[in-house]
């Protein structure tokens, strides 16, 4: 995959900026960004598409607007309704540790900034394995926890102890925090994540990348601590064994 633009980059950074004001723009050009990344690797019309923890569904309609077959599975049903409108049809409440799909039915299996939200992240990654069929790709995108962003919406004051951020973020905002470390939120590292990745017999890693990242976005993710910090969210292309 090639470096992404530095005009992409600032972008998605804008609208990031701006999600809980505008959410529907936020999500609608991720959404758009990430099913790019995907068909980089070839296109979705026709295949089956599963979109594990999407949420809303923006990313789950944006697949089927490239013609593939997309289907939505989620846990919350606070998520599925979190656009204030029916999610899409055909969404499922399930636990990504146990999904409602035959193995090897996906063609593509499509996970966006949910590892850092699950405790047991081999055994989520085991399921979205099962799920693919040989020869299939997984798109696994996470917020580690020394991102800039790992605190969620108590970052960066993370940085400073998870306790001490969730109360700075309630005082100042005078409601209570979102997510709460060991609860819904987990400290997932790169370095131990692509190691256990890596010794999987069932995949082979095509790309571990920063997700965001214009330029040398392959060769942030390979420097040892630096890349705790730097490279915000950590993209794994993954291709299913035969």
């Amino acid at each position: 995959m090639k470096d992404p633009s530095l005009r992409r980059s600032v972008t998605l950074f804008r609208a990031f900026l701006r999600e809980r004001q505008e959410p529907e723009r936020c999500y609608a050009l991720l959404a758009r960004d990430a099913a790019d990344q995907v068909e980089r690797y070839g296109s979705v019309d026709g295949k089956v598409v599963v979109d594990v923890g999407g949420g809303a569904g923006y990313f789950t309609e944006e697949f089927r607007r490239r013609g593939a077959q997309a289907f939505l599975f989620e846990p919350d049903l606070r998520e599925l309704g979190a656009r204030g409108e029916k999610p899409p049809e055909g969404a499922v409440v399930a636990d990504g540790y146990l999904l409602p799909v035959a193995t090897g039915a996906a063609d593509v299996t499509f996970s966006s900034n949910v590892l850092e939200h699950v405790a047991d992240p081999q055994t989520f990654l085991s399921e979205l394995v099962r799920i693919t069929r040989p020869g299939g790709l997984i798109y696994v995108a996470f917020t580690n926890w020394l991102s800039p962003w790992g605190g969620h919406e108590w970052a960066p004051w993370h940085y400073l102890g998870a306790e001490r951020a969730r109360a700075r973020h309630e005082r100042r905002t005078g409601t209570p925090a979102k997510h709460q470390l060991g609860v819904n939120l987990f400290a997932h590292h790169i370095g131990p994540t692509l190691r256990q990745v890596r010794a999987r017999d069932d995949v082979t890693v095509v790309s571990a990348r920063s997700r965001y990242w214009p330029f040398l976005a392959e060769t942030v993710a390979k420097v040892p601590g630096v890349r705790e910090f730097t490279t915000w969210n950590l993209l794994l292309i993954l291709r299913r064994c035969p």
